[in-house]
C-alpha cells in the first residue's frame, strides 16, 4: 500500500502540491471512484488508477536498455560533453517508487554498446558487486591484427590473467581470468568476456599484451544481449524475458 499523492508524483504528475490540486479537481479515480484525499492509500497490485479517465500504469521501477553512442559520457551532470541521459525519452526522466533513474555501471566516452539504466538500487548493487562475477562481453577491434599463433597466445595469457600497470588513480593488479574469441573472419576483431569493471580495463588488458584497442563495444551483460536494432543513442524498456536474465544474476 502506498499513499496516493506519492504514487501520482512518482508517476510524473508533478510535486505533491500539484497532485493535491489535481485530486481536488476530482480528476483522479481509484477503482472507478473519485478520490480527493491525498493521504488515501492504493494497493499497486490490485487497485486500478486513472487520471482524467485515462488508466495509469504505476511502475515501482523502470529498466532500460540503451545502445550507447560514442562521445556521450556516463554521467547525470552536464559538462563539456552530452550525457547518456540526454538520449533518454522525457517520459522516463522522473523518480520512481523504487528510486531515481541511474546507471548500472559505466562505459568510457569513446565506448559504444549495452548500457542499463534503472531505478532499482538493489539490482544495481547486485550487478556491480565484485561478488556477483557478472560477465561483460565486448567486441574489440585491435590496432594490430592477430595471426592464429598470436591469437592462441593472447587467449592463453588472458585465461591465466594478465598483469595490469597502474593508470591514473587506479593501481596495478592481476586481472581475473577472461575469455577471448574470434569475432568472425576479421583478423583484428575479437570478443572479450570479463567479470571485472576496473578503470579502462579492456584497453589496459590489450596494452599489457602490446596491442591497442581502436574500437570497443559492449554487446552483452550476463545473458542479456544488446538489441542490435537499437540505433546508437536509442533506448527502450527491457522485456519481461530480458529482465529475468538480469534478475537471474
Amino acid at each position: 500500500m502506498e499513499r496516493l499523492d506519492k504514487v501520482l508524483s512518482h508517476a510524473g504528475f508533478g510535486t505533491r502540491k500539484d497532485v493535491k490540486a489535481l485530486l481536488k479537481e476530482g480528476a483522479v479515480c481509484v477503482n472507478g471512484e473519485v478520490v480527493k484525499d491525498s493521504a488515501s492509500k492504493i494497493d499497486l497490485d490490485k487497485d486500478t488508477l486513472s487520471v482524467d479517465g485515462e488508466k495509469i500504469v504505476i511502475k515501482e521501477n523502470i529498466y532500460l536498455m540503451m545502445n550507447k553512442a560514442q562521445d556521450y559520457v556516463c554521467s547525470s551532470k552536464e559538462g563539456d560533453h552530452a550525457t547518456v541521459f540526454d538520449c533518454v525519452d522525457e517520459e522516463y526522466l522522473h523518480s520512481y517508487l523504487g528510486g531515481d533513474l541511474h546507471l548500472v555501471g559505466r562505459l568510457d566516452i569513446d565506448t559504444e554498446g549495452l548500457l542499463i539504466l534503472t531505478s532499482d538500487g538493489e539490482m544495481t548493487h547486485r550487478l556491480t558487486s565484485p561478488k556477483s562475477h557478472c560477465t561483460k562481453k565486448y567486441l574489440v577491434h585491435l590496432r594490430s591484427s592477430l595471426s592464429d599463433d598470436e591469437f592462441d597466445s593472447y587467449r592463453e595469457k588472458l585465461e591465466k590473467g594478465v598483469h595490469i600497470s597502474a593508470e591514473g588513480d587506479d593501481g596495478e593488479w592481476d586481472c581475473a581470468s577472461a575469455v577471448l574469441e574470434r569475432a568472425g573472419s576479421e583478423v583484428n576483431a575479437v570478443f572479450l568476456t570479463i567479470t571485472e569493471g576496473r578503470f579502462h580495463q579492456v584497453k589496459r588488458m590489450f596494452r599489457a599484451l602490446s596491442n591497442e584497442v581502436v574500437f570497443l563495444k559492449r554487446v552483452a551483460i550476463g545473458e542479456l544481449v544488446l538489441d542490435e536494432s537499437l540505433a546508437a543513442g536509442e533506448c527502450r524498456e527491457l522485456t519481461a524475458d530480458e529482465l529475468s536474465l538480469l534478475k537471474a544474476i
